[in-house]
């Protein structure tokens, strides 16, 4: 039975279950989009996959199954849990989560799911809460943790404009400003080549203003 509750400590840790927060604020509104618009059927049954995916690689047992209006209601709360990543500083993303913990969860309790798990704690109103609510409520839980943990934002958004995912702060070490390595390697090229345009437009421009004065 130690094990056991060793290996669900384990896959279901605090920061575990932030990390799975961002991933699914990702899979279910990664453009930043304030609202949650109707998206062609082909387009939604591909995200309802992508959301999928992502509770199956955090450890929800099966069956995974998710109706339209259930990643409509998850997406409501994916941009709402964005205003936490949007926070410029530990103050702001706190006044974030005091917000949404005022207006958008229950009150604390703790659950066994009926003896299928340890002890833990939650903020949704039930067991069987919807996808929704629990998603909003168990992202509040784990994003104020470590805040409280850290004394610092929990997570930010990645600084690409081309990008705009969120992501998890842990550990020691300077802040991050990235989502993955692949988007801060493709800012770090793209600002080398515009300073290189900047340098070679200089160049000719002092060029062409030498040969200018030459001929005068």
């Amino acid at each position: 039975m130690a094990a056991l509750t060793d290996d669900w400590s384990t896959r279901h840790s605090v920061l575990a279950n932030a990390r799975r927060t961002a991933a699914l604020i990702n899979a279910l509104s990664g453009t930043g989009d304030r609202e949650p618009q109707p998206k062609p059927a082909a387009e939604a049954a591909a995200v309802a996959v992508a959301v999928a995916e992502v509770l199956r690689e955090y450890g929800e047992s099966e069956p995974v199954e998710l109706a339209p209006d259930d990643v409509v209601r998850m997406r409501v709360a994916a941009l709402l849990l964005r205003d936490v990543f949007a926070a410029e500083d530990v103050d702001a993303a706190a006044a974030a989560l005091n917000r949404l913990l005022a207006e958008q969860t229950g009150p604390l309790r703790l659950t066994s799911h009926g003896g299928s798990a340890p002890w833990h704690p939650h903020l949704d109103s039930h067991d069987d809460a919807p996808w929704g609510e629990w998603f909003l409520t168990s992202s509040c839980l784990a994003l104020t943790v470590l805040l409280w943990d850290h004394q610092r934002p929990p997570g930010g958004l990645c600084a690409s404009l081309a990008c705009r995912n969120v992501y998890i702060t842990s550990g020691p070490g300077p802040a991050r400003r990235y989502c993955s390595r692949r988007c801060a390697t493709r800012e770090r090229v793209a600002a080398h080549r515009r300073g290189q345009r900047a340098t070679d437009t200089k160049s000719h421009s002092g060029s062409g203003s030498g040969s200018g004065s030459g001929n005068s």
